[in-house]
């Protein structure tokens, strides 16, 4: 049966930007990439991120990462400095139990919408 999630696959155009952009920019560690082929594995946190060029357009995936980070502001900050252009700055969406759900969202160099989340004490207590 199923025990996690081993890989997940992300569509790019630019196999050359998109290695630059995940390794330099967001400091995932880069695993290998594939020479002749369009393609490139990082880790993230134990799962494996496989960018690559879809070979026909039932292939290309359009998921909707969201990144953990502790300390959403300062991770913020952090990559924004390096150029990303963020679509929201972080944001309380949700907020039960004494924990708040805060995310901030922004485009990979490839234009596809991801985010960065942090789950954290509520500020409010609440």
């Amino acid at each position: 049966m199923i025990q996690r999630v081993g890989q997940i696959h992300i569509s790019v155009t630019d196999i050359d930007r998109a290695v630059a952009f995940y390794r330099d920019v967001l400091e995932l560690p880069l695993l290998f990439e594939v020479p002749g082929q369009d393609m490139a594995f990082f880790d993230c946190g134990g799962v494996r991120l496989y960018l690559g060029r879809a070979e026909s357009p039932e292939f290309e995936s359009r998921a909707l990462l969201y990144y953990a980070v502790e300390g959403i502001e300062d991770a913020h900050a952090t990559l924004a400095g390096r150029g990303v252009e963020f679509v929201s700055e972080p944001h309380v969406v949700h907020s039960a139990g004494g924990t708040e759900l805060v995310l901030a969202f922004f485009r990979d160099s490839e234009g596809n919408l991801v985010a960065l989340m942090e789950e954290r004490p509520a500020a409010d207590g609440g």
